[in-house]
């Protein structure tokens, strides 16, 4: 789309703040208002709007889709949000372990257990690990826990923990992140033992490293949206 506005400029709306382009409110593609709770987020909103060039880069602007979706999608339809994050804890990547070789499990080990003991410590979520791809069912018990824990989120604290989930492949990894025990490049290394052990056995992927760059890029507007929020 073919940029048609020469400003873009927080603004205070009724419930919060809003983005104007060229004085006028934009809105979610569903046409709520976009209104979202800090100036900060706002604030960073408007600069995502006003970097673009001639053209906009709609998939470049991360957090202005992380707000409409929370205002489209996460409070409409919250519990489907929260089902999709349950079915991560069922299938949760730090569960699935390497047998050989050997430094990749211990790596992995090192990396992951002390995620899932602050997962067990903090939620009371005790999930199984195995080893290899055959799918593990997890404690009934646990996988509700951590929905508990995802629900207890407003809607744009949902909508990144959601963000960071899909980027991480790991509930517990977004959990830790949007809690600030992880930060954003902390949660891709978690999140990344295994095609990081690839590439230093086999060399350099092109494909790799450009889905490395968009999975850290939505982990970097997830975590960045939390600080916002928090402003």
């Amino acid at each position: 789309m073919k940029r048609f506005y020469k400003e873009a400029l927080p603004i205070a709306l009724d419930g919060g703040f809003g983005i104007a382009l060229d004085a006028k409110p934009i809105k979610t593609p569903l046409k709520a208002p976009l209104v979202v709770p800090t100036s900060a987020l706002a604030g960073a909103i408007a600069e995502e709007w006003a970097a673009q060039g001639d053209y906009i880069a709609r998939e470049a602007m991360r957090l202005t889709r992380l707000a409409c979706t929370a205002l489209d999608r996460a409070i409409a339809q919250r519990d489907v949000l929260l089902d999709e994050l349950a079915n991560y804890a069922q299938t949760d990547l730090l569960c699935y372990r390497a047998d050989q070789p050997a430094r990749l499990a211990e790596r992995q080990e090192a990396a992951w257990d002390p995620l899932l003991a602050w997962a067990a410590d903090t939620y009371g979520a005790t999930l199984t690990v195995t080893k290899g791809v055959r799918p593990v069912e997890q404690p009934r018990e646990a996988v509700a826990r951590l929905r508990a824990a995802a629900g207890a989120h407003d809607a744009f604290h949902l909508t990144a923990l959601h963000l960071a989930t899909g980027a991480s492949g790991s509930l517990v990894v977004a959990l830790a992140m949007i809690a600030g025990r992880l930060d954003a490049e902390a949660a891709l290394q978690a999140s990344q033992i295994d095609e990081a052990f690839q590439i230093e056995q086999w060399g350099d992927d092109p494909v790799l490293e450009a889905r490395r760059a968009l999975l850290r890029a939505d982990l970097e507007a997830a975590s960045l949206a939390v600080r916002l929020l928090g402003a």
